[in-house]
């Protein structure tokens, strides 16, 4: 086993908020990914929205071997049948021409329907057979919100595909899962943020690491940096503390305060704090596409944004945001 201090690139890399820590969930990862990211067996990440699952494609393609040609990101979410043999035939024929080794990484996998799953093992398939023993295949990393086993269990995804995409599976943990982090990824998003905004690194104290740490993180490593963000962008992070807590602890603070809590009341914060996840991931899935979240969630259009401006998201996203079409 590679040893987690033996691997440079794994102590500082650009993506060190995500992928650098101390805790056991984090280290454990990180051997897995030292180990595998030099071979060329097939990758399927899983994790929650916001665990880092860009971060941990783009950090195994720069330890493969084939890190200095190209990382092809295509999104799932969006294909249809035509699209993916569209797309990996044209990857693929760019490999032919040349001798280089690039990587594909399929994200949100689990969106793919029915004939798009069909039409993307096909293809595989296919080039399995043309590039048999050649140079220039093509080396697959895949995400998923979730382990596949129940969708393959219950007939929504293809037990082919599920084994082929997964020569690897990697859970990638929560942020609960590694709150020994949380330190050192706040000073690392706090100086991010105040690089790129071009403002001073708020102070952080322990008493502040004390509330971060305690605080239950449903957006997982992404939410702590839009928190980091905005206490850069306030220049205060007792403010962007308060906002942190308004907005996703009232639960919290219901039974802090209360002896005897109503379970009505304790009914109503528990559902309005799952639908605001519930809207978040599906916005995230989307890539903020505001169009395409309604029809996942089953509301309209109007009733998303009426929802969006009631929870308080959409000002901490505007940068992520598509024109929804």
């Amino acid at each position: 086993m590679i040893k987690y201090q033996q691997t440079e690139v794994l102590q500082k890399p650009p993506d060190a908020g995500f992928v650098y820590g101390i805790s056991p969930a984090i280290r454990t990862l990180n051997n897995m990914v030292a180990a595998i990211a030099r071979t060329n067996i097939p990758v399927l990440l899983f994790g929650e929205t916001g665990t880092g699952k860009d971060a941990y494609a783009r950090l195994i393609y720069r330890l493969s071997l084939r890190q200095e040609t190209t990382l092809h990101k295509l999104d799932c979410t969006s294909f249809d049948p035509d699209r993916i043999a569209r797309e990996l035939r044209k990857l693929r024929e760019g490999n032919s021409s040349s001798s280089s080794l690039d990587t594909v990484y399929l994200d949100n996998v689990q969106d793919l329907d029915m004939a798009s799953q069909r039409a993307l093992l096909s293809h595989l398939n296919e080039c399995e057979d043309a590039d048999y023993g050649m140079e220039h295949s093509l080396r697959l990393i895949s995400s998923a919100a979730s382990s596949l086993e129940a969708e393959v269990d219950s007939g929504r995804f293809r037990r082919e595909l599920y084994f082929r995409l997964g020569g690897v599976c990697l859970r990638i943990p929560t942020l609960q899962e590694r709150l020994e982090d949380i330190p050192a990824m706040v000073d690392q998003f706090l100086y991010k943020y105040s690089t790129l905004l071009k403002k001073d690194v708020p102070h952080l104290i322990d008493r502040y690491i004390q509330v971060l740490s305690a605080y239950h993180w449903p957006g997982n490593i992404r939410e702590l940096e839009n928190f980091a963000r905005r206490a850069v962008l306030f220049s205060d992070i007792q403010m962007a503390l308060s906002e942190l807590q308004t907005t996703h602890a009232r639960a919290e603070m219901l039974d802090a305060s209360s002896h005897a809590p109503s379970l009505k009341l304790a009914s109503r914060v528990a559902s309005k704090r799952a639908e605001r996840e519930l809207i978040l991931q599906a916005l995230e899935r989307t890539r903020w596409n505001r169009k395409r979240a309604a029809r996942d969630l089953q509301i309209s259009y109007k009733s998303l944004l009426y929802k969006i401006k009631q929870i308080g998201v959409s000002n901490g996203k505007t940068g992520e945001m598509r024109k929804d079409s």
